[in-house]
């Protein structure tokens, strides 16, 4: 079974692939400099601020003098890193030796930003107006509330929750490499999107931005203006509201559209609209490794194949029964069974044993966690045996050969097919042979040159 994996690329893969005319012109926001500083790997890092305040090129081999040794390969990812971000321009002096120079647009705006700080083209709500906010708890019960319910509507729109406003057109682009669909027939979770499902929350953030920005010229928006506008938000205070009507038209179509990923909260003042980001919001300008955290798990697997999962989720309840069948569901407590049907289902529908193996590790229950194994053998044993008894044959397009008119002939189409890696089986007695589809073209050649 071909496997599939999904990259969570962020923002900093996207920038730097954008033109050096539109990576110029979003290097002149100071926050959008911090935000690419704080991506880089540490060695980068360094070496920006080395070169911050130094107006010439410096030569490529004094970079490797800077590192031990045993760091030359931390010193490749970093130069590879600063490359790819245009924040090193590349050149060759005059004796041909290669140099290296800070981004003129980059090295400004962050010098700027050091010098005199940054400041936020909009202020949080002022202190003289009285409006109840939320609570950090509860904000971020409503950003996992959110982000939930588009994960559900996104994967199984018949048990998600109709007080999402998603457009059909943006759903169906979140869709696009997560959900198959056949003639007449509903739509079915792909193994990349099952692969989505066992990410975590970060991960997932990401991959969902990704499309949204992938996608933003079918909408008609500048791709450079919406990634600017989404590291901006990042740097907005956590449970701060904010004013609508500070947001150009185009932020306000954006910010809809982040309130329904559960990045930010929309809430009605009298007389005013507001907006306030959330910690999904605050995590846009974060690495996976510095973002990324270990959730609590839920699910016990039993020697029995029986599953107990300790979740009010709706998403979990639908994720169990991917691959197993949920026979009972109470307040706090789904009930189910893992069997040979509902894993035949799921492994018909492209999701292996591995990911399955993986999804009930990654998520066990505190209490389980900490044995090991954590999911019995005898049920990841079997896991893996149900997928090898639909996987034992395999089929292969081929063309098979026969009536050779003599051994040499024979003998010189088997080297070939060998030359090309195609040879399936051979017979020298009876002088058969069967090759793969794809260099048939290329027997077939061979023989026509023997008559």
């Amino acid at each position: 079974m071909p496997e599939v994996r999904i990259i969570a690329k962020n923002f900093m893969d996207m920038v730097a692939s954008m033109p050096a005319m539109k990576l110029d012109k979003l290097y002149e926001n100071g926050f959008i400099c911090e935000a690419i500083l704080r991506s880089l790997p540490p060695l980068a890092k360094k070496y920006v601020l080395q070169l911050l305040h130094i107006d010439g090129a410096v030569l490529a081999r004094l970079f490797a003098e800077w590192v031990l040794p045993d760091g030359l390969s931390k010193h490749k990812v970093a130069i590879d890193r600063l490359v790819q971000l245009r924040l090193f321009v590349e050149a060759l002096d005059r004796k041909n030796e290669k140099t290296y120079k800070l981004n003129s647009t980059y090295q400004r705006s962050l010098q700027q930003l050091l010098v005199h700080g940054g400041t936020l083209p909009r202020e949080s709500m002022p202190s003289n107006i009285t409006v109840r906010l939320p609570t950090l708890e509860d904000l971020e019960t409503y950003a996992l509330e959110q982000w939930e319910c588009f994960l559900l509507q996104l994967i199984s729109p018949s048990h998600a929750d109709k007080t999402l406003n998603i457009s059909s057109s943006l759903m169906k682009v979140f869709q696009r490499r997560l959900l198959s669909q056949r003639d007449r027939e509903a739509p079915k979770l792909t193994e990349s999107g099952f692969q989505f499902l066992l990410m975590d929350t970060n991960a997932q953030l990401w991959y969902i931005i990704r499309e949204y920005i992938s996608n933003s010229e079918e909408r008609g928006v500048d791709a450079g203006d919406l990634i600017s506008f989404m590291l901006e938000l990042s740097f907005h205070v956590i449970g701060e509201a904010y004013n609508i009507n500070t947001l150009t038209d185009f932020q306000r179509n954006i910010i809809k559209d982040l309130a329904d990923l559960g990045l930010v909260k929309l809430q009605q003042g009298r007389k005013e609209s507001w907006f306030i980001p959330t910690k999904l919001a605050t995590n846009l300008s974060v690495s996976f490794t510095e973002s990324s955290s270990r959730k609590e798990g839920f699910v016990v697997v039993e020697t029995n194949f029986r599953v107990y999962a300790y979740s009010t989720s709706k998403l979990h309840c639908e994720i169990l029964r991917l691959f197993s069948r949920v026979e009972y569901q109470l307040p706090n407590l789904i009930v189910g069974a893992i069997t040979k049907e509902t894993l035949y289902n799921a492994f018909d529908n492209g999701i292996t044993a591995d990911q399955i193996v993986s999804f009930l590790r990654q998520n066990a229950h505190p209490r389980v966690a900490q044995r090991i194994p954590a999911v019995p053998d005898n049920v990841t044993d079997q896991i893996r045996l149900w997928e090898s008894d639909i996987n034992r044959v395999e089929m292969t397009e081929a063309y098979y050969y026969d009536e050779f008119p003599s051994r040499d002939v024979f003998e010189g189409a088997c080297d070939c097919a060998r030359e090309w890696n195609g040879l399936l089986w051979e017979d020298s007695k009876k002088m058969h042979l069967v090759v793969k589809s794809e260099v048939h073209s290329y027997v077939r050649d061979f023989l026509r040159r023997q008559k």
